[in-house]
C-alpha cells in the first residue's frame, strides 16, 4: 500500500508538493508518466479522446526532442503537459545542480510549470531548488501498470480500490506499462466515470 497510496510520513518530505487535491470534490487527476513514444502514446491518447477525458502529461525531454509530433499532439488535444527530467534521472545518482540543468534543458523543449522526479524522489536540496520555479507534482494512486508482477487486472483492482476525491492518479506511457493499458486504461475510465467522478488537470 506505501506504493500504491503513499504515507503520510512520506508526503511530509515535499510538504509544497502536490499529493493529493481537493478531498471534499468529487474528482481525480490522470497523470501519465515517461513518454511521448510512438508505442504507447497514441493509444493513450486515443482512449482519452473516446472518453473525453483531459490528463496530464509528465515528460521526458529525450523522448519530446525525438517525437516532437507526439508532443505537439498532446498539446493541441487539450491536455495539460509536466516536465519529467532530459534523462528520466534518478535524483540520488546526481548532484543537485546537475539534476536541475537537466530539468532545465527539458523545459526549453516542453515548456511547463509542473514538474514531477523520476521515482518520485529528489535530494532536499533539489526538491528546495526546483519548488521555487515548478509546482511539484507526486501522486495518490500508482496504479503499478510498470510492474512486470502485476496483471492488467491488478492494475484496474488498485484503482477500484484506491481511487478517491482529489486522486492524483499515476500511469505510465511506456513500454513496460503498455500491454496491461490496453485492457486497464479503458476499464479504469469506465468505472470512475460510473463513480461520478469528474477528471480535472491542474492549473
Amino acid at each position: 500500500m506505501i506504493i500504491e497510496q503513499p504515507a503520510k510520513w512520506l508526503r511530509w518530505i515535499y510538504p509544497k508538493a502536490l499529493w493529493r487535491m481537493d478531498k471534499h470534490e468529487h474528482a481525480v487527476y490522470l497523470t501519465f508518466d515517461d513518454g511521448p513514444i510512438p508505442e504507447s502514446t497514441p493509444f493513450i491518447l486515443k482512449t482519452l479522446r473516446e472518453y473525453g477525458v483531459k490528463a496530464t502529461f509528465f515528460m521526458v525531454g529525450e523522448n519530446v526532442l525525438r517525437y516532437h509530433n507526439l508532443y505537439n499532439q498532446i498539446v493541441e488535444e487539450g491536455h495539460q503537459v509536466g516536465n519529467h527530467t532530459f534523462n528520466h534521472l534518478g535524483a540520488f545518482r546526481h548532484w543537485s545542480l546537475t539534476y536541475v540543468m537537466n530539468t532545465q534543458k527539458a523545459n526549453e523543449l516542453i515548456h511547463a510549470h509542473l514538474f514531477r522526479p523520476p521515482h518520485g524522489w529528489m535530494r532536499s536540496s533539489t526538491y528546495w531548488w526546483l519548488s521555487m520555479k515548478y509546482q511539484i507534482v507526486m501522486w495518490d494512486l500508482v496504479t503499478r501498470d510498470y510492474s512486470k508482477w502485476l496483471t492488467a487486472e491488478d492494475v484496474l483492482n488498485n484503482v477500484k480500490r484506491y481511487a478517491r476525491n482529489g486522486s492524483i492518479i499515476t500511469f505510465h506511457d511506456s513500454l513496460k506499462s503498455i500491454d496491461k493499458l490496453h485492457y486497464a486504461l479503458p476499464k479504469a475510465l469506465e468505472w470512475l466515470k460510473e463513480q461520478g467522478y469528474e477528471f480535472k488537470t491542474f492549473e
